[in-house]
């Protein structure tokens, strides 16, 4: 019992030791820097303690702002969901031999610079595009339309870029879900929509939610695909930052902005936590272990 304890503590610590120098690159290069920011927001040009940054920011256009970059991030976290559960759940159940062949399609978007994924649909949306070309051949459209500069794109883009980063967990989940439990349940009597939604989903939430957040909180702050494809018309909390640190030299009022949108990027980060962990994954856990006992 002894050498064991021993055992268990001597692995303990090699394991604490390992993540040693990523909690130090953490802490240099994410944690002191906010710290600096936070300072920063607080003091004027001539370096004296002032609240002024922050009275600042409490109007309309900072709010309306704020609410505009949740919406982009919700919208597209739902949508990336929507799209890619079928996704993984066909990667995962439906597909052997290809699989590896389409997990490396799948991925090779986090091989390619996003500056080059985002020209590239220059091509695509613009109005003598690929995208307009079809939909005049199918009869939607009747003459081109400009779809650059619109919120469109900016949407159509966000849900390009970020659903690899919802399909992977989803796909993890299911792959190493039991078998015996889909079939158990479709002996039993259920169908297979009965199955699907009362067996598989309920299981592969923990993984449902690791996508939403990570699609939710980069979605969040992004100010890349605002600029370029939605030509800067409306702003967002990446590229409103971007300009008061870059463009009006107003730092002090960007570091402010700063924190607030980070303030309520984790209150509503709080908020979907707790749906999920209170809400919606009780609920399904407490389904699945009905139907299973009965």
């Amino acid at each position: 019992m002894k050498q064991w304890q021993a055992q268990n503590l001597l692995s303990q610590a090699r394991s604490f030791f390992w993540a040693i120098p990523a909690v130090v690159w953490q802490i240099l290069l994410l944690y002191i820097p906010l710290v600096f920011v936070l300072l920063h927001s607080f003091v004027d040009t001539e370096s004296q303690f002032t609240l002024a940054h922050y009275a600042a920011l409490f109007d309309a256009t900072h709010f309306i702002i704020l609410a505009r970059s949740l919406a982009l991030a919700a919208t597209t976290a739902i949508i990336c969901l929507i799209v890619a559960y079928p996704v993984a759940y066909f990667l995962s159940f439906y597909v052997s031999r290809l699989k590896n062949v389409l997990l490396f399609f799948l991925i090779i978007p986090f091989w390619t610079s996003l500056l080059v994924q985002l020209y590239a649909w220059f091509t695509i949306l613009d109005k003598h595009g690929f995208l307009n070309i079809i939909l005049q051949k199918l009869g939607i459209l009747g003459e081109p339309y400009h779809l650059l500069n619109t919120p469109f794109a900016v949407y159509l883009v966000s849900i390009y870029c970020y659903i690899p980063f919802m399909i992977m967990p989803i796909y993890s989940i299911l792959e190493k879900l039991d078998i015996r439990l889909r079939e158990a349940s479709l002996d039993l009597g259920a169908t297979r929509w009965e199955t699907f939604m009362r067996v598989t989903v309920p299981l592969s939430m923990p993984g449902i939610k690791t996508g939403f957040f990570l699609v939710f909180i980069p979605a969040f702050g992004e100010f890349v695909i605002p600029v370029l494809l939605g030509g800067g018309k409306q702003l967002y909390v990446g590229s409103l930052i971007t300009h008061y640190f870059l463009v009006s030299r107003s730092s002090g009022l960007g570091a402010a902005f700063t924190w607030l949108s980070s303030m309520i990027l984790i209150i509503s980060t709080v908020v979907m936590q707790w749906l999920f962990v209170r809400v919606i994954m009780p609920r399904k856990t407490k389904r699945v272990g009905y139907e299973i006992t009965k």
